[in-house]
Parts: C-alpha cells; sequence; structure tokens
C-alpha cells in the first residue's frame, strides 16, 4: 500500500470513529479539512465517504 493511501484510510478511519452517525455536510466539513491531499480525490468521492459515515459505516477497511 503507498504512504498516500495509508494516511487516507487512517484519516478516514480516525473521522469514522468520531463522525458516525453525524449529518452527511458536518462529516464532509471533517473529511475536507482532516484528508491529506491526494490525486483523484474529487467531491463526489468524499461525499460518498461522508454518506457512509453518517450511516455509521466505517469506509476504511480497518
Amino acid at each position: 500500500m503507498h504512504d498516500t493511501d495509508e494516511a487516507l484510510f487512517r484519516a478516514v478511519h480516525g473521522i469514522a470513529g468520531r463522525f458516525a452517525g453525524q449529518p452527511v455536510p458536518v462529516v464532509m466539513e471533517a473529511l475536507q479539512r482532516q484528508l491529506p491531499k491526494a490525486p483523484g480525490l474529487e467531491v463526489t468521492e468524499i461525499r460518498k465517504i461522508a454518506e457512509e459515515i453518517s450511516v455509521g459505516r466505517d469506509p476504511s477497511g480497518l
């Protein structure tokens, strides 16, 4: 796994633990603030991740 990928998965995992069940806009804001910059990570992908976290799932796979 590349360092960038691992950093992304760990950041998503941490956010999922803290923001599970929160409204999508709240989770999106946290993701946009805290995720490391990565090529190809677009707003639509961040929204999908936020939606998963909002319903209590951890999409990181960790």
